[in-house]
């Protein structure tokens, strides 16, 4: 090989490790930024917190279904009463969430389960149903047709901060949604689906991997 030809394999094999140190970099920064996990102390002293204040059957209906059924901020804000109502005035079992209020363009199912159709029910009982394209969650500005993603989002922050949870955002129920299905044996497959993901690869980096999940799992050996 000429000093010319070694030159060339030089600069590809730097070019080459240059671009994977700056892959890991990206994905060590991306897990770095991901919201915190809540754990179940956290989760209550939400739920209490959210008691004391205006608003708690919404708050509580927003928080379990975020939690229980791991809806994007984007994807809760956007519902309206016809996708997560029946004609009857029922909570559905079953919520389509239409591919035009998702990330990625995908339509998607969410499956309701018994503690939080109870939330969702409660909820229920405090609105006007009448006009069934009126959002689901309302916010307190009259002029506004209910939270926004971007509303919605500055909500949790400041819910967070209140109940002097650090490093919580909107994004910790989906994340604590994920860990929660992972830690009761449920299948990647399963999970990906559940959370709306393309990539099986993409649903691992919403799992945590909890004290509690690791005791668990050495117990198995």
């Amino acid at each position: 090989m000429t000093k010319k030809e070694e030159k060339k394999v030089g600069i590809s094999n730097t070019r080459q490790y240059t671009k994977n140190v700056e892959n890991i970099t990206f994905e060590v920064n991306k897990v770095a930024k991901q919201a915190k996990t809540l754990t179940q102390q956290e989760f209550r002293r939400v739920l209490d917190y959210i008691a004391t204040r205006k608003h708690s059957a919404r708050n509580r209906a927003m928080l379990y279904l975020m939690y229980c059924a791991g809806t994007r901020v984007g994807e809760t804000s956007a519902l309206r009463i016809e996708d997560a109502v029946d004609s009857d005035g029922n909570v559905k079992r079953e919520i389509l969430l239409k591919s035009d209020i998702t990330k990625g363009n995908v339509a998607r199912t969410i499956y309701v389960s018994d503690k939080l159709y109870k939330e969702l029910e409660n909820y229920i009982k405090t609105l006007d149903i009448t006009d069934r394209k009126r959002k689901l969650f309302y916010s307190q500005k009259k002029t506004s047709d209910g939270f926004s993603p971007n509303t919605l989002t500055q909500y949790w922050h400041y819910l967070f901060s209140a109940c002097g949870i650090d490093n919580a955002s909107s994004h910790s129920m989906r994340r604590s949604f994920a860990t929660q299905i992972s830690s009761k044996g449920v299948g990647i497959r399963v999970l990906q689906k559940l959370m709306g993901h393309r990539s099986a690869q993409t649903t691992m980096v919403y799992i945590d991997a909890s004290d509690d999940m690791m005791r668990k799992a050495v117990e198995l050996v």
